[in-house]
């Protein structure tokens, strides 16, 4: 079990020894800095539980990658989720929403921390749309599947499976949710809602069509005796998919943190823990273990889509949509065992016999 972690252990290591020096530089005490220290451990341990169920899709995704995109995932999509997402998606944000450039964006993050939360919160509405509605297209797409013949919340999954034949039903579910939730909020925080729900859409969709695109034409070369799998599509997907997650996490760290530094330090740490998961999970084979583990993953991202389509008016705490994720998913892997106690293979209990 140590092996998968030993990477993010000495990743941790050197955050953490950064934030002690950092927090010295800042506050040139020692309490000043165990306060600095203690803030970050905090936001990584957060960053963790409410990732859990992340590290489970990444998995279910990779599983059906060949090994070249497995390991570029695993390696530049870190680049993507810490420098890219804990980083530059904050800057980018406050750069905007203020109309200021790179330079100043971060200069304001250095040196007026408060404001720079004002600017990222302010900015709440539009990031809820895009992200929720990428995810619930993520999750719908995943339930309103024809072909799809194992169901774990059967009562549920059986009628989204037949529903499914209708052409873009889950296009048409998505758009009336965005607009239901458009009227509940103020003019003007409507309409960067529902543009920024479309906006996600689009994503999801475009995505979906560059994976097609590559796909067939691999079929082609392989038609013509040229096996290759190039992953492409995949790698795309996956990095929006992993960047909608984190989402949430990047804007609840500035309850604890106002300061760009020790956010991204925290945050950084969490990132590499769900990678380290991510390749347990796909080396040691365990989503094809567990029946219903991928099943419980995807209403974790159905719920995690619509808690933050809902947060663009209500409040919902970080907490509530970790404990949903990790709840959902810790339930779908008990029903998996209790499906395997009673349904053994029958290949394992000869080898037990013999």
């Amino acid at each position: 079990m140590l092996r998968y972690y030993k990477g993010s252990i000495v990743f941790t290591l050197v955050c953490l020894a950064l934030a002690v020096w950092y927090g010295w530089e800042l506050t040139g005490t020692a309490s000043g800095t165990l306060s600095l220290l203690w803030i970050v451990i905090v936001l990584s341990v957060l960053e963790i539980s409410l990732s859990f169920d992340n590290a489970v899709v990444n998995a279910t995704v990779l599983d059906e990658m060949d090994r070249v995109w497995q390991r570029r995932f695993l390696t530049w999509g870190m680049v993507f989720a810490v420098f890219g997402m804990r980083i530059v998606f904050p800057l980018a944000i406050v750069a905007i929403a203020a109309g200021l450039g790179p330079l100043e964006t971060i200069h304001l993050s250095l040196n007026d921390p408060v404001r720079y939360e004002e600017i990222v919160s302010s900015a709440h509405v539009g990031i809820a749309g895009f992200g929720g509605a990428f995810l619930a297209m993520v999750g719908l797409k995943f339930f309103f599947d024809a072909d799809k013949d194992v169901h774990w919340i059967s009562v549920v999954e059986e009628k989204l499976a037949r529903f499914s034949r209708i052409e873009a039903v889950e296009i048409a579910f998505l758009l009336v949710t965005l607009y239901a939730i458009s009227l509940l909020l103020p003019d003007e925080e409507a309409l960067t809602f529902l543009t920024a729900g479309l906006l996600g859409l689009v994503t999801f969709i475009a995505v979906e069509a560059v994976g097609k695109i590559l796909e067939l034409k691999e079929e082609a070369r392989a038609a013509t005796g040229v096996v290759v799998r190039s992953g492409l599509g995949g790698f795309i997907y996956l990095n929006v998919l992993d960047a909608s997650f984190s989402f949430d996490g990047v804007i609840g760290a500035f309850a604890l943190s106002n300061n760009m530094i020790v956010i991204a330090l925290g945050l950084s740490i969490g990132a590499m823990f769900v990678r380290s998961m991510t390749i347990m999970l796909v080396q040691k084979g365990t989503l094809s273990e567990y029946r219903y583990l991928e099943h419980g993953a995807f209403w974790a991202i159905i719920a995690l889509g619509a808690i933050m389509l809902l947060s663009a008016n209500f409040h919902i705490p970080e907490t509530v949509t970790g404990l949903i994720g990790a709840t959902l998913i810790g339930i779908s892997l008990w029903w998996s065992v209790r499906h395997n106690r009673r349904n053994p293979d029958p290949i394992e209990e000869a080898l037990r016999g013999e």
